[in-house]
């Protein structure tokens, strides 16, 4: 088994609190393939349940997490005017060990942020 493994979480900056309810999903890419791999949805700490890919399916390489910001936005009254400035927020990134990597996203109805977390 393998000791890589991707966690993610988004937290809301402008209301200052996890972003419970959003859809995400992973995407292994390469070239101009993508192939959807998984499919979850935040919890009341912003959180996947568990590991969106987890030890037994990980596998270094190029990956895209596709994170439902704008169903998000329209459920909490931050959306704005359509069509919205974010509405599908993706993040591509490289994973080439086999340890643990944290892609969290930091979002707001007009601006976005995520970084190597742990």
């Amino acid at each position: 088994m393998s000791d890589g493994y991707l966690t993610t979480h988004v937290l809301d900056t402008a209301r200052g609190s996890p972003a419970e309810g959003i859809k995400i999903l992973l995407y292994r890419v390469s070239g101009n393939s993508h192939r959807k791999i998984a499919e979850a949805v935040t919890n009341a700490d912003g959180r996947t349940d568990t590991p969106i890919l987890p030890q037994n399916k990980f596998k270094p390489g190029n990956y895209e997490l596709i994170f439902f910001a704008g169903d998000y936005l329209r459920a909490t009254g931050q959306a704005g005017e359509d069509p919205l400035f974010l509405d599908q927020v993706p993040i591509r990134f490289g994973m080439a060990q086999e340890t643990h990597y944290h892609g969290p996203l930091l979002l707001s109805p007009y601006g976005y942020s995520t970084y190597r977390g742990s």
